[in-house]
């Protein structure tokens, strides 16, 4: 029997200022090759962007509702279309997946309970919504929308990219975005339902806090224990 690999906790690094999309891209890039080859250590790396809209592999054209609004990337991450943009926590997870369990749903998932434990920190109740990737919550004070399904928010995305059973790419999580921005597209292709961020929830959050609560939970999420041989 042999034991399971035992990786240091990740590198944390929370970038200054706004981030050009393509520089991040590159640098994600570069940082998983070098993991793979076993020549640098995993990276939680924590940006904003400036106003920009991404199309995942799965992004239906007709979901640009506004083409020439803002800068529009191909993104080779998983996914549809997504705003960021200031005031929006991305966080991109260069880690060895080949040393946490092979299995790229069961990541994924790691991946929403991080939020979900995250936006617990604040006492916002995150939930999953099958078929439907990313976190959600509820929005009770609302009447149901036209299809008579209960109304509730978008809060957090997640789309990620795997080379060499490294992901890089991530989730985006809403703090204090110009809601309004992401008129410009059908969110991760679902119209029934819309976005929301903690300000809009009504929580006086900044970007600070949540960045202590993700790296409060990351241990609690990605324990040492669920790591296994590749």
């Amino acid at each position: 029997m042999t034991d399971a690999p035992t990786l240091s906790r990740p590198e944390w690094r929370i970038a200054p200022g706004l981030t050009d999309y393509d520089d991040a891209v590159a640098f994600m890039e570069a940082r998983a090759e070098a993991i793979a080859r076993g020549e640098a250590g995993e990276l939680i790396w924590l940006v904003e962007h400036p106003p920009l809209y991404t199309a995942g592999t799965s992004a239906n054209p007709d979901d640009l509702i506004a083409p020439d609004r803002f800068p529009v990337y191909a993104s080779k991450r998983g996914g549809q279309y997504t705003y960021h943009g200031p005031g929006q926590r991305v966080v991109y997870v260069m880690l060895d997946v080949g040393k946490r369990g092979r299995d790229v749903r069961a990541f994924v998932k790691t991946l929403e309970d991080w939020v979900i434990a995250a936006l617990a920190e604040f006492n916002v109740k995150g939930e999953i919504r099958p078929g439907r990737v990313g976190v959600w919550v509820s929005r009770p004070e609302r009447p149901p929308g036209p299809d008579g399904m209960p109304a509730e928010d978008k809060i957090a995305a997640i789309g990620v990219r795997l080379r060499r059973w490294v992901s890089f790419h991530g989730l985006s999580i809403n703090v204090d975005p110009e809601l309004e921005h992401f008129s410009g597209i059908v969110p991760c292709g679902i119209r029934q339902h819309g976005v929301t961020s903690l300000v809009d929830l009504g929580l006086p959050v900044t970007m600070a806090d949540l960045d202590l609560a993700l790296e409060r939970c990351f241990g609690e999420v990605f324990a040492p224990a669920e790591m296994q041989g590749g």
